[in-house]
């Protein structure tokens, strides 16, 4: 879709109109601003149309309020996603207070490529604090004052059900629930939301699910009057009534709800806030309400549940949160801590991932949970996600200052990181800017981060790697989508989830599915790493069966860049790999010692491959003109070896005289014909212990830096006299 402009003659229509309106169209995930009106820029307050466009285009929430930005910003996606009518009131700034806006929207096609969507505005006037009343303190209700009220009762009431408009529904609770407490009575606000209405729609189609609200919105006035309930949007509703038998209310209100709309009805969650919990403001109650509404998820019936002590306290902490993101960015609380991903074939540090941790003067060191979600369902996460960037870049350039080798630093991203900036172009220029190969930052992205744009989410995975950045999908195997993801994009790195390392000793199944996922994944030409390593015989097995690179508190715990190089972390043995060296690692590693396509890999053999052990003795080894080392071997190797030789030494090199006295000329020669050939052998010899072996060696790679060069070793077939005779 491309982007849509009017005429000329229509935009000076348009921008003379004295009616506060605005024209924007959402193309490839982001909302672009078409054409805005004389009116918008005087309802906003702007100066002229050139500021009002520009502030639009950068950040077309700058006034909100904060505690209407998830509200606004979820309407607007399902407005979009949705193609629903767009129907909102918010708080924008206006000086050191707050005016209301009343903004409705619908969408329309002015040609058969295009869809642009019509937002006209009503300023409702300001936003009052009422501190006249005897008590009043900084828990005051808020109380609204609306100059249109009465003239249409479209503006106070919901089109499609009747029930009063958010609006003035807030005004009709906070007079209602004074009644109520004036007579002694304890109010209490309910929040209830229709279980599995995308799902319904899709099944009966979006006309039965309009029915389907309307008819619980009936049933809603029924029970508790027509007043005192409000339709917020879509399936969901607000009312308050008396504490007074609410529950046996609720389940005759659920029993009811089974029978209405013909019986094609949903189960319905109902959030409760009891005034007895603290008196707040209506539109706050409502939110708490839904707080504790939006926790009752898995079980698909109907059923309430109360906002406590626990959810306020989680309600407070997700406010700290939102309102010192900023000030901890600014005063460096938060910090880039580095865990180290380890090369399989060489042991090296080839990879670090930047972990985010919240150090708060006052809470103590914050977790990512503590924060993360937070900041991704409020849209703020980007602000983290670049931070993260920006500690990436100052790390770096502190270790090119001390001559050390950097390897690539991933940074994980979120779906809202894309939604909410030009993400890609933001890092690209913060990369440029510090004069740092894009290479060496990596992004991290997960199966949800795809999201249900997926077109555009491809394109921009494909934009980070057309600038020279490598991707990763992060949590492989975590969703059901990660295989489909696969045929239509090109990551560059897939990373195993860590749930497979936790069921790794729970049976053979987990083995089983990681191994064929790293094969799928060689096959591919994708690089794999996994995480959550904990264990020798974990981090061997993964060697084994070939994953490129390994993760985990076997190597070492993430840490922060100061502790790295001081050495304050205990992982002496662990070493940064030499980047020259990068690509000759990484195909020794892409290499499974389960997988026989190496013996006719690259060219057509003709040699028969006879009878094979079960598991084929393979080895991955380093050779050069004076000895060889045996790099890593799978078990079955192992004992081979031991039988074999009597002995067997992984990592130690052993030069070509000794293994002569251990096995034979023709081996020593066919391996020595190898390195100086750069090619491949199939070997025959027989050993004194009455053994005939035959292997296949062939070639990897070359180590640019030692001249080192690296291969295969496949035992295809072993014998004994015995065999022979028999």
């Amino acid at each position: 879709m491309e982007r849509y402009s009017f005429s000329p003659e229509e935009l000076v229509v348009i921008e003379n109109s004295p009616v506060p309106l605005g024209v924007f169209q959402y193309l490839n995930g982001k909302m672009f601003t078409v054409a805005l009106s004389q009116g918008f820029c005087d309802t906003f307050g702007y100066k002229d149309l050139k500021e009002a466009y520009e502030v639009m285009d950068a950040d077309m929430y700058r006034d909100l309020h904060p505690m209407d930005m998830k509200r606004v910003s979820e309407a607007a996606i399902r407005f979009e996603v949705e193609d629903t009518v767009f129907d909102v009131v918010y708080r924008i700034k206006d000086g050191e207070d707050y005016r209301l806006i009343h903004s409705c929207g619908k969408h329309i096609y002015p040609g058969p490529d295009f869809r642009i969507a019509v937002v006209w505005y009503a300023d409702e006037g300001p936003y009052i604090r009422n501190t006249d009343e005897p008590g009043a303190g900084p828990d005051m209700t808020v109380k609204v004052n609306l100059p249109f009220e009465g003239t249409v009762r479209e503006m106070n009431y919901d089109y499609m059900t009747g029930l009063p408009s958010m609006t003035y529904f807030f005004r009709l609770a906070e007079e209602g629930r004074d009644k109520l407490a004036g007579k002694g009575r304890e109010p209490v606000m309910l929040y209830a939301d229709l279980n599995g209405m995308r799902f319904f729609n899709k099944k009966y189609g979006f006309a039965e699910g309009t029915q389907l609200i309307r008819a619980f919105a009936g049933l809603l006035s029924e029970h508790f009057g027509n007043e005192n309930c409000s339709r917020f949007g879509q399936d969901h509703f607000a009312f308050f009534t008396v504490k007074d038998g609410i529950e046996e209310r609720l389940e005759k209100l659920f029993e009811d709800c089974k029978n209405i709309n013909g019986g094609k009805s949903l189960p319905v969650k109902v959030g409760i806030y009891l005034d007895s919990t603290g008196r707040v403001e209506a539109s706050l109650a409502c939110d708490r309400a839904k707080y504790a509404c939006d926790i009752l998820t898995g079980e698909f019936k109907s059923a309430y549940n109360y906002f406590d002590d626990a959810m306020l306290a989680s309600e407070i902490h997700r406010q700290y949160i939102m309102d010192n993101l900023d000030r901890a960015i600014e005063n460096n609380w938060i910090h880039a801590y580095y865990q180290p991903i380890i090369r399989a074939a060489n042991g090296m540090v080839c990879d670090e991932e930047a972990l985010a941790r919240w150090e708060d003067p006052g809470r103590g060191v914050l977790s990512p949970a503590d924060f993360i979600p937070i900041l991704e369902d409020c849209r703020l996460i980007y602000k983290l996600d670049l931070h993260i960037v920006d500690l990436i870049i100052q790390k770096m350039k502190k270790q090119e200052e001390l001559g050390l080798y950097i390897v690539p630093v991933s940074v994980n991203l979120s779906r809202t990181d894309f939604e909410t900036c030009d993400i890609v172009e933001e890092i690209r220029k913060r990369m440029d800017e510090a004069g740092i190969e894009r290479e060496k930052l990596t992004i991290e992205i997960t199966e949800s981060v795809m999201g249900k744009n997926f077109e555009y989410m491809k394109a921009q995975v494909e934009r980070f790697q057309e600038l020279g950045f490598k991707v990763w999908m992060d949590d492989f195997g975590s969703g059901y989508s990660s295989l489909d993801l696969l045929q239509d994009i090109k990551f560059d790195l897939i990373k195993m989830d860590m749930r497979f390392m936790k069921e790794f000793d729970h049976g053979e199944k987990s083995r089983i599915i990681l191994s064929e996922l790293i094969r799928m994944a060689v096959s591919l030409g994708i690089d794999t790493v996994t995480e959550g390593v904990e264990t020798k015989e974990q981090m061997e097995f993964l060697r084994e069966v070939g994953c490129t690179k390994l993760q985990g508190y076997y190597y070492s715990r993430p840490s922060r860049i100061e502790d790295i190089l001081d050495h304050k972390v205990e992982c002496p043995d662990i070493r940064f790999e030499n980047p020259e060296e990068t690509d000759y690692y990484a195909a020794m590693g892409r290499i499974s010692l389960y997988d026989l396509s190496v013996i006719t890999k690259d060219e057509n053999s003709s040699e028969s491959l006879g009878n094979y052990f079960d598991t084929i003795p393979m080895a991955i080894i380093e050779g050069d003109t004076e000895g060889l080392t045996i790099v890593r071997c799978n078990k079955s190797y192992r004992r081979f070896a031991e039988k074999a030789f009597g002995l067997i030494v992984v990592g130690q090199k052993v030069d070509y005289q000794v293994m002569r006295d251990m096995s034979t000329d023709v081996f020593v020669n066919g391996v020595i014909n190898c390195v100086e050939t750069e090619g491949r052998s199939f070997i025959k010899e027989d050993l004194s212990n009455g053994m005939t072996v035959r292997s296949f060696v062939r070639m990897i790679g070359v180590n640019p830096v030692t001249g080192v060069k690296s291969f295969v070793l496949v035992v295809l077939e072993v014998s004994t006299n015995k065999d022979e005779q028999a």
